[in-house]
């Protein structure tokens, strides 16, 4: 089973959150329903910077042991590596997730004899 290691953030960049998850959109989801969870209202973790993916439990352990000690600068340092603009990387984990999950319907059956 996958999980994943993550940091989420809020729109002003103020606090990083380092977590671990097997479900990565539902995770997200919780942390919108849930606004006040770790910080006042003004703080939402809504934004995922950065995430992992592993095959196993240990890594991701391993993993998320090792970035939860991590300064805020070196939190910053690793979502600067693959995302320098701080881009919310939600949107492209729905599509994905819609996409796999959504049947093609837009596919047109044509009989063999047509083609020739």
């Amino acid at each position: 089973m996958k999980k994943f290691v993550y940091i989420v953030t809020d729109r002003n960049r103020t606090s990083l959150h380092v977590g671990m998850s097997s479900d990565l959109i539902k995770t997200l989801d919780f942390y919108k329903q849930m606004p006040c969870l770790f910080f006042d209202s003004g703080q939402q973790l809504t934004r995922l910077v950065y995430f992992e993916e592993f095959k196993t439990e240990e890594q991701a352990l391993s993993r998320f042991k090792l970035m939860s000690r991590f300064t805020r600068t070196q939190k910053e340092r690793v979502v600067r590596s693959c995302n320098p603009d701080w881009i919310d990387l939600t949107i492209g984990l729905d599509f994905e997730h819609i996409m796999t999950a959504k049947k093609m319907v837009n596919q047109v059956n044509l009989p063999f004899n047509i083609m020739s």
